[in-house]
């Protein structure tokens, strides 16, 4: 049988308040009891109870975190300043990964409950009736981070999505590209779908540049995506001399596929991606970015969501709105020849 804290207190000939002063780091404990108790512990070979410990202390020390897609290059590297973040403020993480699958989100939702989570962070904005009364009731608090959907009274962690767009379209605007193919994502988001479309857009409305609708395409965020559209694009009359898509993941895809049909990157079609991933520095060439401040979104979510835990939400009534970068590396170039190509 596994030695439970009374044992341990009659090893070390306390009592069991004592112990449990001792394990939950109470400051008036006195210096030679301390030491009688851990002596005990280490010699029983005693575990604390998480659970036992959690509802004397009303605290679980567990954030859950609902991610859409943790094979994403963007959401992978947020999931890692996030969970060290949390484990310096000595704090546990709970991940469900959704893909997108409304059932089981409310499955973990429902865990988070009967876990007892101190707080909930949320990464995606498809937020439906059902989830949304859900969340309502939990009574836990939760933030969201890198989305802002409608119609929430929860505070997030994001950039300007918009401007961030608008100012990746300029830069290849500036760069002499007047034929701009676009990869978008799901335009049932808000934030990464209708935000980026329309930065997109009115970046080519404000310096007199037409739109062409066979060059502006819609994928799921992820490289085979970026690849299937670059693919449609590449097969009509004429193509862009430039190619702005709002993930990284799919900016890969789409320099994978010109590669495949014999193009060059930068070479023949420039490519800009969106988010700042570890991608960026991975793929050959080098892939200039619209850049989140993807580790400091991560660290700012969690520190704020541990305010809201403590009760220190007086002054978090407004979204966090960070900072984008365009940061420029080796995918894009200046168009000189201004001449049709087939």
């Amino acid at each position: 049988m596994a030695p439970k804290i009374k044992d341990v207190a009659k090893y070390a000939g306390v009592s069991v308040t004592t112990v449990s002063r001792v394990l939950n780091g109470e400051k008036y404990v006195k210096d030679d009891l301390k030491a009688r108790v851990q002596k005990a512990i280490d010699d029983l070979g005693y575990s604390p109870s998480h659970i036992a410990r959690s509802l004397v202390r009303r605290k679980t020390n567990l954030i859950g975190v609902i991610v859409p897609d943790v094979t994403s290059s963007f959401y992978s590297t947020i999931l890692s300043t996030i969970e060290k973040t949390a484990s310096l403020n000595d704090y546990n993480l709970l991940v469900c990964n959704i893909i997108e699958d409304t059932d089981k989100e409310l499955k973990y939702l429902q865990v988070f409950k009967e876990m007892r989570v101190d707080g909930i962070i949320i990464m995606h904005e498809k937020i439906n009736e059902e989830i949304r009364e859900m969340i309502m009731k939990l009574g836990i608090p939760i933030i969201f981070s890198s989305v802002k959907p409608k119609d929430q009274p929860f505070i997030s962690v994001i950039i300007d999505d918009y401007s961030a767009a608008y100012d990746a379209t300029r830069h290849l605007i500036d760069l002499g590209h007047s034929r701009i193919g676009f990869i978008g994502g799901d335009m049932n988001d808000v934030t990464s779908g209708q935000n980026r479309y329309f930065g997109f857009v009115h970046a080519l409305s404000d310096f007199g540049i037409e739109q062409v609708e066979a060059h502006i395409k819609f994928g799921d965020y992820k490289t085979r995506s970026g690849y299937d559209m670059m693919k449609e694009i590449l097969a009509c009359r004429t193509r862009p001399t430039a190619v702005f898509a709002v993930s990284d993941d799919m900016a890969v895809g789409a320099m994978n596929c010109i590669s495949d049909y014999g193009l060059s990157v930068p070479g023949d079609i420039s490519v800009i991606g969106f988010d700042g991933s570890q991608l960026t520095e991975q793929v050959r060439p080098r892939l200039s970015s619209m850049e989140q401040p993807i580790l400091e979104m991560g660290k700012i979510t969690v520190l704020k969501l541990l305010d809201l835990i403590s009760g220190n939400n007086a002054t978090l009534k407004d979204d966090v709105i960070l900072k984008h970068m365009l940061v420029i590396r080796d995918s894009c170039k200046k168009y000189v020849n201004r001449e049709d190509q087939t």
